[in-house]
Parts: structure tokens; C-alpha cells; sequence
């Protein structure tokens, strides 16, 4: 077929942050256009739930196409991120009543990711664009035994970086020329907060994240001896938020050095701080040790491990998993964030008859 007469499709993604939405129009693989737009603060300021940001967010992403003229009518799709809302498998999927009932409620967990569907469908509804979310953050394929905990009331859960860790564990399996569903992998997401997840055959079955049981982050405390939290908690005095904050936000390097910036911290190594380097390196020892104990998901029988994420730029902190797990298999550095192009790939593919869209 001429390449000239090959279907190219225009599709907006939407990526919201805590400050920012992330903006872009890719022409099938070309991105055309890329913009962080800015939450002013004192706007943020005034708006108490996340859903309230909305018409804000909306405004923003309509002036975006107003400044490149481009008209809603015109895109083939709206690729959004998937928030945290009900446990799913990994996949695109359309956005439908369901989805936006739940975005808009208070049951899920308050991220601001979970509104980037309804501003889709606030953006391309009266032209009737079709909305999609990609592997989104609730995206839970775990096997029955990786759901099991040592206490009933408390099972473990899925709560990853899914849209760029599967981003990447199919970049890789093209580059290789395999398919994504016949390898068997561990991705680990580095940055402020990290996840590792083993891939077995296409479907993420087992994972470890810094709010839970993973490795400590440069903002997350990772997994933390349950005798000593309860204790740490009771003696605080502080509610559930004020508790999840300090975990969440006040843990990993920030607890220990007083600062989440990596570059800071490898600063003061490269100054002769000793602290500075037992606490960065500890933070790459932990992570060595579960990407090993996810290694025991598959028997052992790994294609590769791939790490990924912002903190990957770090040939320091990655050479020192690298010498800890490189027995294991093949170990792929692919640094950086994924996420745009991973959110339009997905579109694409539902677009070119490639993937079947799913039904939340």
C-alpha cells in the first residue's frame, strides 16, 4: 500500500497533573504539537475537590487548540489518562457514563487523574470524538495468589505506573521483534514515586509499589515493618491524611536527607557526604531486592528487566541495581516518561482495528 493513502489519524491527549495538564496532538506516530498547561495557584487554591478543577483543566486544553486552530470536529480521538478508579485489566478503554459516574464521586482515591475522562468528554461530546483511557493507574491483571496478605481485612492491591511501564515492555518487545505477549518481564518506574511489576505473557500479575510494600522513593517510605507503623501512627496523634502525606510525601529521601531531588542528593555524594550516599544507595539496594523477589512470579525466567522513569537518567543509581540483579537476565535502561505517546499509541490502535476498546 502507498504510505501516501495509509489512514492518518489526529488525536488529542490529555494528561493531567498536580499543577499542570499536559497537553498534546500527535498525527498518528508524529507528535505535531506538545504543551505543559499551568494551573495557576490561586486558582487550584479555591477549588476543594479534584473533580471542581475541571472546567478549569477544560478551558485551558480548548485555548490549546484555539492557538494551533484545530477544531474538535477534526480529531479522530481523545486519548486520556485513566485514573485511579475500579480495578481493571490493563487495555484501552472507552469512556462511558459508567467511568464518569465514578470519576465524579469521592469513593476512589482523590488524584487528579481520574478527571482527565470527564474533560474529555466535556471537549469532544457535541461532535461526538470518541474518548479513551490507556492502562490506566487502577489497571489490576494480579493472579489470585498475588492478591493474598498475611491479614484477611488488608489484601494486597494493584496501584502502578501501568501506562508507562506497559509502554515501555512493548517498545521493547518490538525493538526485539517479539510480541509484548510472549515475553515474560520486569518494569520498574523510577522517579518520585517507584513501582515494579513482572509481566508474564502480556498481563501484569504481580507488582510492588512505594505506597505499599515496594522500595522506599525519593518521596515514598515503601514497605515498612507493620509492628513499628502501628506504633509510629498511634503515638502521632495525626488523622488517616496527615499520616498518608508523611508517607506519601514526607518519606524515602525526603525523611531521610531533608530533600526528594536526586540531583541534590548526588551533589552532596560527589562532595564527600557519606550520609547522603548510604541513603541513595540503600534506595537502590531495596529496589534491586524486589525486582529479585518478583523474579520468583516467574520461576526465575525472565527476558529482561527494563527500568524506566525520570530517576533512570541516573547512570550512578542504575548501575548500582544494574550490579545487583544482572544475574537474573538481559537489563534495558529505557529513562524518561512514556506516557504521551503510550496514551496515543493506544488510541491508534483501537483507531486502526489493531485492539478491540474496552467496556468499564
Amino acid at each position: 500500500m502507498d504510505e501516501d493513502s495509509v489512514k492518518k489519524f489526529k488525536i488529542l491527549v490529555i494528561n493531567p497533573g498536580s499543577t499542570s495538564t499536559r497537553t498534546a496532538i500527535f498525527e498518528s506516530e508524529t507528535l505535531f504539537a506538545d504543551e505543559k498547561l499551568d494551573c495557576p495557584s490561586e486558582e487550584l487554591g479555591k477549588l476543594k475537590k479534584v473533580i471542581d478543577q475541571v472546567p478549569m483543566r477544560t478551558r485551558h486544553i480548548e485555548g490549546f487548540l484555539k492557538r494551533l486552530d484545530i477544531k474538535v470536529s477534526s480529531l479522530d480521538a481523545i486519548a486520556t489518562r485513566g485514573g485511579p478508579l475500579r480495578p481493571v485489566a490493563g487495555g484501552v478503554y472507552s469512556v462511558n457514563e459508567k467511568m464518569l459516574t465514578d470519576a465524579s464521586s469521592e469513593e476512589f482515591i482523590e488524584h487528579v487523574s481520574k478527571i482527565a475522562c470527564v474533560i474529555a468528554v466535556k471537549i469532544g461530546k457535541s461532535t461526538g470524538v470518541p474518548s479513551f483511557i490507556v492502562d490506566p493507574v487502577s489497571t489490576d491483571e494480579y493472579l489470585p495468589i498475588s492478591r493474598v496478605s498475611g491479614l484477611k481485612e488488608v489484601p494486597r492491591k494493584s496501584m502502578t505506573h501501568a501506562l508507562n511501564m506497559k509502554a515501555v515492555a512493548r517498545y521493547h518487545a518490538r525493538e526485539i521483534g517479539k510480541p509484548y505477549e510472549e515475553l515474560n518481564l520486569i518494569t520498574v518506574q523510577l522517579g518520585g514515586g517507584c513501582s515494579v511489576a513482572v509481566h508474564d505473557h502480556g498481563r501484569m500479575i504481580d507488582s510492588f509499589d512505594a505506597n505499599g510494600e515496594g522500595p522506599f522513593s525519593p518521596e515514598r517510605s515503601g514497605g515498612l515493618r507493620a509492628d513499628d507503623l502501628a506504633r509510629f501512627v498511634l503515638d502521632s496523634g495525626k488523622d488517616f491524611r496527615e499520616i498518608r502525606k508523611k508517607l506519601a510525601g514526607g518519606g524515602g529521601l525526603m525523611s531521610l536527607l531533608g530533600t526528594a531531588d536526586a540531583r541534590e542528593v548526588e551533589k552532596r555524594i560527589a562532595n564527600g557526604d557519606k550520609e547522603a550516599k548510604l541513603c541513595y544507595e540503600a534506595m537502590a539496594y531495596s529496589t534491586a531486592k524486589s525486582i529479585c523477589a518478583l523474579a520468583a512470579s516467574v520461576n526465575g525466567k525472565l527476558d529482561a528487566v527494563i527500568l524506566t522513569g525520570g530517576l533512570a537518567m541516573s547512570k550512578v543509581f542504575t548501575d548500582w541495581i544494574v550490579d545487583r540483579i544482572k544475574f537474573l537476565c538481559e537489563v534495558r535502561i529505557i529513562p524518561g516518561e512514556h506516557e504521551m505517546r503510550a496514551l496515543a499509541e493506544g488510541a491508534m490502535r483501537v483507531l486502526n482495528g489493531e485492539e478491540k476498546a474496552k467496556t468499564y
